[in-house]
C-alpha cells in the first residue's frame, strides 16, 4: 500500500473510463485494494486517498457503489475534510448512504488471509457477534473516568502464564476490580486464575462505579435489541441466561503505545457461564480490535480458514460482545504501525471490560481436579463432532512451576446455563473424571 501511494497515479483517458466502468457494473471483483484506489483515483481526481480508501471501506470493496456515492449530489451532513480534534471519532456512516443491513446477515465477509476493516455499527452487529454505541458517555463523563484510570495504570500489572513449555508475560498490563472490599478479599484467597490466586485485585473505583450503571443499561438493551432482531424466531441462545445482566467486576487493560497489544483468544468462562455477555468500554488511543470466526475442524482441516475483521474502536465508545462471542469466536487487539495520541491519554488505551459474575460459578461449588485446584470451564470450539459442548479441566497447568493433572468431565448446564448444582445443593461437583475421554 504505501509503494502504491508513494508512486504517481497516471490518469486514465476518457475512452479507457467507461470500458473500466462496465468491468465494475458487470460485478468483477476480487481485484486487490491498490487497483480498487486506483480505478477510483482516475474517476474521481479530486478526491483523496484517504477519502477514497474510507469510501472503499464503507462500502465493502465495492467500487460501483462507492463511485454512485460520490456522484450524487453533497448533502448537508457530508463532510468535506476529516475532523480536527484529536481522539474523537466521526462514523464512516457520515461518508456513505444509509446502507440495508439485513439482521442475522450470513454472508462471509472475509477470506483467508484477508481482513476487512469495519467502522459503521450497522456493519459491526451485521456482520460480528458485537455491537457498538459510539459515543457511549458525555465527553466529560469519559474524561473524568479516563483521568481516573490513568491515576491507576501505573499500578498495572503484566499476567504471567505457562504457555505448553514456555513462561508467556502478556504484551500490555491489567488489573482486576470488583465491587467492594469483601469482594476483594474473597477474590484474592478464593477464585482461581491460570492455576492460581490473584493478588492484585482492588475495589471499583468512584467513576467506573458510575459508568457502571450506564453500562448495565445499554448492554441490556443490546442483549434484548440482538435476540429480537438477530437470533433465530426471536430466541435466546441455548445456555444463555434469561436473567437482567448486572456488571459485578472488571478487568481494565492498558496499551501503552502502539506495539502493545494482545494476541488472539477467547475469555475466560468459568465464573461468567455459558454464553457470557461483556461490555468492554474503550478510552484514550483508537485501536482496532480483530475477530475471527472459528471454523470447525473436519477430517483434519484447517481450523481458522475465513480471515478476520477489524472493528475501529475510537475513543469512548462501547462494544458488547454478545452470547455467541466466546463461544464462537476469537478476539485480539493487534500491534499498530502509528497511533494518533489522545489529547489527555497521550499514547494510551484504557478499556474497562465490564463483567457479570454468577455467584452459583463460585469455586466453592465447582468441581475440583486432581490437584485439588477449581477447575477451568471451556468450550470445544474446534472439533466438529463435540463443538458447542462445555468441559471442567485442570488448571494448574497453566502456572509457571506447576504440572496439571488429567482431569476431565462433561460440563452440564440447563437451557439458562446453570449448573445442576445451582437447583439447591452446594458443594463440590460429584461427577467420576471420564477417563480416556478427550475434550477436544
Amino acid at each position: 500500500m504505501e509503494a502504491f501511494i508513494s508512486r504517481k497515479r497516471r490518469r486514465l483517458s476518457p475512452e479507457a473510463q467507461p470500458r473500466l466502468t462496465k468491468r465494475l457494473v458487470e460485478g468483477e471483483d476480487g481485484e486487490s485494494t491498490d487497483f480498487k484506489l486506483a480505478i477510483l483515483a482516475s474517476l474521481h481526481p479530486d478526491k483523496s486517498q484517504d477519502v477514497l480508501l474510507d469510501y472503499l471501506l464503507a462500502y465493502h470493496g465495492s467500487v460501483e457503489q462507492v463511485t454512485e456515492a460520490l456522484s450524487a449530489p453533497a448533502r448537508d451532513d457530508s463532510p468535506r475534510k476529516r475532523p480536527c480534534a484529536t481522539g474523537y471519532q466521526s462514523s464512516l456512516a457520515s461518508f456513505a448512504k444509509t446502507r440495508d443491513v439485513k439482521p442475522g446477515t450470513t454472508k462471509v465477509l472475509t477470506k483467508k488471509g484477508k481482513t476487512v476493516h469495519l467502522y459503521a455499527p450497522e456493519d459491526v452487529e451485521a456482520h460480528t457477534p458485537c455491537s457498538i454505541i459510539h459515543n457511549f458517555l458525555r465527553p466529560e463523563e469519559a474524561d473524568a473516568l479516563l483521568k481516573e484510570l490513568l491515576v491507576e495504570a501505573p499500578t498495572f500489572r503484566k499476567d504471567t502464564f505457562q504457555l505448553f513449555d514456555k513462561t508467556v508475560e502478556s504484551p500490555h498490563t491489567m488489573r482486576f476490580y470488583v465491587d467492594s472490599s469483601d469482594e476483594a478479599q474473597m477474590q484474592k484467597t478464593e477464585y482461581i486464575y491460570n492455576g492460581s490466586y490473584v493478588p492484585d485485585v482492588t475495589q471499583t473505583t468512584p467513576e467506573m462505579l458510575k459508568v457502571s450503571e450506564l453500562v448495565r443499561e445499554a448492554v441490556n438493551k443490546e442483549i434484548e435489541r440482538r435476540v429480537r432482531d438477530f437470533y433465530p424466531e426471536g430466541k435466546k441462545l441455548q445456555f444463555q441466561s434469561s436473567e437482567g445482566w448486572k456488571p459485578n467486576a472488571s478487568f481494565v487493560n492498558c496499551y501503552d503505545g502502539a506495539k502493545e497489544s494482545v494476541g488472539y483468544h477467547s475469555d475466560q468462562l468459568t465464573y461468567l457461564g455459558p454464553r457470557a455477555v461483556i461490555g468492554s468500554l474503550s478510552l484514550g488511543v483508537a485501536r482496532e480490535f480483530r475477530v475471527r470466526k472459528i471454523v470447525p475442524q473436519v477430517d483434519g482441516s484447517s481450523a481458522d480458514t475465513q480471515g478476520q475483521i477489524a472493528i475501529h474502536l475510537p475513543h469512548n465508545s462501547l462494544l458488547v460482545m454478545h452470547a455467541e462471542m466466546q463461544e464462537e469466536w476469537k478476539h485480539a487487539v493487534a500491534p499498530a504501525q502509528t497511533i494518533e495520541p489522545h489529547p489527555v491519554a497521550g499514547n494510551k488505551r484504557l478499556n474497562v471490560t465490564y463483567r457479570c459474575y454468577k455467584a452459583y460459578l463460585h469455586p466453592k461449588y465447582t468441581p475440583r481436579c486432581k490437584c485439588n485446584i477449581p477447575a477451568v470451564l471451556r468450550c470445544v470450539q474446534k472439533r466438529a463432532a463435540t463443538r458447542g459442548r462445555y468441559m471442567w479441566m485442570c488448571h494448574s497447568g497453566y502456572t509457571p512451576g506447576q504440572k496439571g493433572c488429567s482431569y476431565f468431565v462433561w460440563a452440564e448446564f440447563d437451557e439458562d446455563g446453570r449448573p445442576p448444582w445451582e437447583q439447591g445443593y452446594s458443594g463440590n461437583c460429584n461427577v467420576p473424571s471420564l477417563q480416556g475421554d478427550k475434550a477436544g
